[in-house]
């Protein structure tokens, strides 16, 4: 059983940063992060393996920065120069690492979400 917690979301002004967090309990072989806008399908946006192997969406190279901390059991997503169109629920999630060697993993691969993160931008 894993349990995930995220943190850090807030309403910002665009341009600013967030850094967002994810605390897990058990195992967390992969955590990836994913996004959900209201009417859109949620999306994938980055992930990390256990020692710190990292992947990310195509579409979300650039601004978003996936890391981890084993000792803190958690998994951070900095998100910089944040535009509206990021306005979103953000969700951690955790799979097995077969299902993150070189891709980020699908969402009908993820065991466990978090409850989410609500991130709001403002123009």
């Amino acid at each position: 059983q894993v349990q995930l917690v995220e943190s850090g979301g807030d309403s910002v002004q665009a341009g600013e940063s967030l850094r967002l967090s994810c605390v897990g309990s058990g195992r967390m072989d992969c955590i990836a992060w994913f996004r959900q806008a209201p009417g859109k399908e949620r999306e994938v946006i980055a992930s990390i393996r256990t020692w710190g192997t990292t992947q990310y969406a195509d579409s979300m190279k650039g601004r978003f920065t996936i890391s981890r901390d084993n000792d803190k059991n958690t998994v951070y997503l900095a998100i910089d120069s944040l535009k509206p169109e990021d306005t979103a629920m953000y969700y951690c999630a955790a799979a097995l690492d077969r299902y993150c060697v070189q891709t980020t993993p699908p969402s009908r691969f993820v065991d466990y979400w978090g409850q989410g993160t609500q991130v709001t931008v403002a123009s």
